[in-house]
Formats: C-alpha cells, structure tokens, sequence
C-alpha cells in the first residue's frame, strides 16, 4: 500500500513537475531504451550473453515507472535520496543508481520543436538551421546558476567565481523564439568567462556567419557579436555621452525600450528554468550539471512546444467591396 501511495503521491504534477499526460509519453519513450541500457550493463557484467532463461533471476528493486518518477522529483524539487528511498522503500543507493540511469535519457532527449511534433534539436547547428528554415528570429541570453565552492588549494578554483554575481557559478546559453519558447539550453561554461568570450568558444558566431539570413535579439553582454554581424544581431544602443542632447537621450532610451520589449521572451524562458530548484541553486557535484541542466531543459522545452504559434496580421489592402463596377 505504501509504494501505492508514494507513486500516486509523486505522480502528482506539483511534485514531478509535468501532467500525468506527459509523464505517460515519457515512460513510452525512455522505457525501451532504459532497457536496452540495462541488458548491455548486465551482457558487460556477464562477459557474454545470459545462460539463465529470460525472466529469471534477481528483479529490480525499482521498476523504470519508480525509477522515473523518483528522477523527475528530484529534478523538480531537489529532494535528498534519502527521502525518496524512504518512500519507496528501498536504500539511498538504489535511488542513487535509479537518477544516474535515468538522468541521461532524459538529457539526451533534445528540444521539442513548435509545431513540429516527432522533431527535436539537439546542437547548435540544428537550432541555427530551423531558424533558417522557418525564418524565426532568436532570442539569445546568458543564464547564471550558483554552484557548490570548491576546496581550498584546489586547480582552477577561481574560473567559476563570477565577476558579476561574485560567487561560484556556472553559465549557460538559451535559446528562444520570438514568443519565448525554448528552443536550446546548454553549452555550459564557467562563471568566469564572459558572453562574448563563450561566443568565440561555443561557435555561435560562426553559426551566425554560415547563416547570413539567421537573425537574433540580444542584451548589452553580446555587443561585440552585434558589432561585427550588424545585419543580423540587434543590442541596446550604446549610452551616449553626458555633453549629449535631450533628443538623442531620448531616442536612445526610446529605442532600448523597444529592443527590450522584443527580447524579454528569453528572459521569461529562463525564469521557467529556474522554476526547478537545481538551476536556482546546484547543491550537486559540478561535473554532473551540464546533463542535470540538459534533462530539466528538454522537460521545459516539451511544455514550451505546446503553446500556440501567434501568428503576425497581414497589412495586406483587402477590399470591402469590388470597385471595378
């Protein structure tokens, strides 16, 4: 009765963090390939195929149905192991293997694609060249999550100290279109290194370069980008000088309030983000947060996709009556 109650309990949408409906289309998806996952493990542990017929043997603590959901609340609402395999009733480390197992099916799902169902990307390129295809003009921004510090002494303790939030982050890059849908969320960096030196690194401007018709709304951080593709990506206009006149600090706050209005979107996907408690605060090991961020992402993305595209009113002259007559 108990593991009754707990599946029933967290199933809930406040707990997991997705519809009933939506977490059935995730057990169909990944439930095959976490087998899969699961009779390679057990063929490399063997050292060769299984000589017990199929169905025998020791069963999983956990079935995949438990193994997702104990994944998903813990991606929601970073609840410790220990809670969880009290739950469930198992030991902490069952719970442990379960979210390590699960975790990268999740990750390697990609970005659901508006109006595209079956259709997801996965880099860089496919963002840029569904952008190209559909004529979608990106949002593009930076997105700070503070991480554990590291130990005194250690190499490279200070590439993740922020120099804007000063504390120990890591940076990533989000993608959305012009109604904030998510397109990517990822290419992690460290807290250090500014946007315009992860623009150099991560290969955006030489996706906005293969693609000269591939156009994006960006903040001041990416002004460099905007200075060398002036065709392409729009900044904030630069703050001009005190001797300036009235009318020219007018038209410039003029015009940053309607390139911020334009780019709020991407503002208001990563607020979505944060919604989850790991990419407010990652109390995890460092190494593991580029596939916790992807996991959350792809879930985000699913839920983006499904809003309806607002299509842009034609300005076309449409007669009310025939005046040829």
């Amino acid at each position: 009765m108990k593991l009754i109650w707990a599946r029933a309990a967290c199933s809930h949408p406040a707990l997991s963090g997705v519809s009933r409906a939506h977490f059935g289309e995730l057990f169909a998806e990944l439930a095959s390939a976490w087998e899969a996952a699961r009779q390679s493990a057990l063929r490399e542990a063997r050292g060769g195929e299984r000589r017990r017929a199929e169905g025998a043997g020791r069963k999983p603590k956990l079935v995949f149905l438990d193994r997702l959901l104990v994944t998903l609340v813990h991606l929601r609402h970073k609840l410790p192991h220990v809670v969880l395999a009290e739950l469930f009733e198992v030991d902490r480390s069952t719970v442990s293997a379960a979210i390590r197992q699960v975790r990268p099916l999740l990750a390697a799902r990609g970005f659901a694609v508006p109006d595209r169902p079956g259709l997801r990307l996965k880099t860089l390129e496919d963002v840029f060249a569904y952008a190209e295809a559909e004529g979608v003009e990106l949002r593009l921004d930076g997105a700070e999550t503070q991480v554990r510090r590291p130990q005194a002494d250690r190499p490279g303790r200070r590439a993740f100290v922020s120099g804007k939030r000063k504390q120990n982050t890591i940076k990533t890059t989000t993608f959305s279109d012009g109604q904030g849908r998510l397109l990517l969320s990822g290419l992690v960096r460290p807290g250090r290194m500014h946007d315009q030196t992860a623009v150099r690194t991560e290969g955006i401007a030489e996706q906005f370069r293969t693609r000269p018709r591939v156009k994006a709304k960006v903040d001041s951080g990416y002004l460099g980008l905007a200075k060398e593709f002036p065709g392409q990506v729009s900044a904030p206009p630069k703050k001009p000088r005190d001797e300036a006149c009235d009318g020219d600090k007018h038209a410039r706050r003029e015009t940053r309030r309607r390139q911020s209005s334009a780019r709020i979107c991407v503002e208001h996907t990563n607020a979505e983000l944060r919604q989850w408690a790991p990419l407010r605060r990652f109390t995890g090991r460092r190494d593991t947060y580029a596939e916790a961020h992807l996991a959350i992402a792809s879930l985000v993305s699913d839920r983006c996709a499904q809003r309806a595209t607002r299509r842009r009113t034609s300005t076309e002259l449409v007669l009310v009556r025939d005046t040829a007559r």
